[in-house]
């Protein structure tokens, strides 16, 4: 069913008015198990979760804005603040989406009652709905403790970005069977302590089906299966903004093209003195 945004003019333009609806919540995405795909993608900001709101079932807040918005060479350096300040946003600017943000590298990994300090500071700041954080058996324990305590988990497995370090690169992970097997009980692992949906990442796509069918959560493919319960990119790879994108993204729009011609026009009408022009001026008032 589409959504109908009206913008109340007499407020900012970052702050629309939207038809009454209601948020969709963590029982709601944990239904659609086996049903019609869930959509998410990714947001970092109001404006852009205005425009994906209407289309997507979650919004995900992630560590990926390091290198989306700040340019970093990874999501490691990515901070609670940093992911607090784009949530909240993100917040702001959706009302039927479920949001969820990423817990960063350093935030949850040292116990659960760190964790659950992390996640429970990270939603008081934002107002969404789940945290996520990534990692398999070494992080059941984890997931279980915050889901015990109200904080609704999103698991993570395959290529998880903030083991980069460790895991030497960003490929293609599950190719050998004992990489597969790990991975799959890395993800039952979590899904059996609680997560309520479960996202696959950078995987070979006999892992993603055996999960998918081997965890009573919803499983979100990111380079994994179309047989996975949903589906997440990165926006800005998805909208075409990056001239270089992982194998598994497809671009359905070539938006840096866009941006690209509309701020060579305005170079041009900026040099030419054809901008501003006699509609983007203010006239002065005629004698009294």
């Amino acid at each position: 069913m589409s959504t109908t945004f009206t913008i109340d003019t007499g407020t900012s333009r970052a702050t629309p008015t939207p038809a009454p609806m209601k948020r969709l919540t963590v029982p709601a995405i944990r239904q659609r198990k086996g049903r019609t795909p869930l959509v998410m993608l990714t947001a970092y900001t109001v404006r852009t979760a205005q425009i994906l709101d209407p289309h997507c079932d979650m919004l995900l807040v992630g560590d990926s804005l390091g290198q989306v918005i700040y340019g970093l060479p990874s999501t490691v350096p990515v901070t609670l603040e940093m992911m607090a300040a784009h949530g909240a946003a993100v917040v702001r600017g959706s009302f039927h989406a479920l949001v969820t943000v990423d817990m960063p590298f350093g935030s949850y990994e040292a116990s659960p009652e760190k964790a659950f300090e992390s996640a429970a500071w990270l939603l008081k700041q934002t107002g969404a709905a789940a945290v996520k954080l990534e990692g398999g058996e070494a992080m059941a324990p984890t997931v279980h403790f915050l889901t015990e305590r109200g904080i609704p988990v999103m698991g993570h497995v395959g290529l998880t970005p903030q083991a980069v370090n460790v895991l030497g690169g960003y490929g293609a992970r599950g190719r050998s069977e004992e990489e597969a097997a790990k991975i799959v009980a890395d993800g039952r692992a979590v899904a059996d302590a609680g997560c309520f949906a479960l996202v696959i990442e950078g995987v070979v796509e006999p892992v993603a089906l055996d999960l998918t069918h081997g965890v009573a959560c919803p499983t979100i493919g990111i380079g994994a299966s179309a047989q996975c319960d949903g589906q997440v990119l990165v926006a800005e790879d998805m909208l075409g903004l990056f001239e270089r994108t992982p194998r598994f993204v497809k671009r359905f729009a070539d938006m840096a093209g866009l941006i690209d011609g509309a701020a060579a026009s305005y170079a041009e009408d900026v040099r030419s003195r054809a901008f501003p022009g006699e509609g983007q001026v203010y006239a002065a008032k005629p004698p009294a």
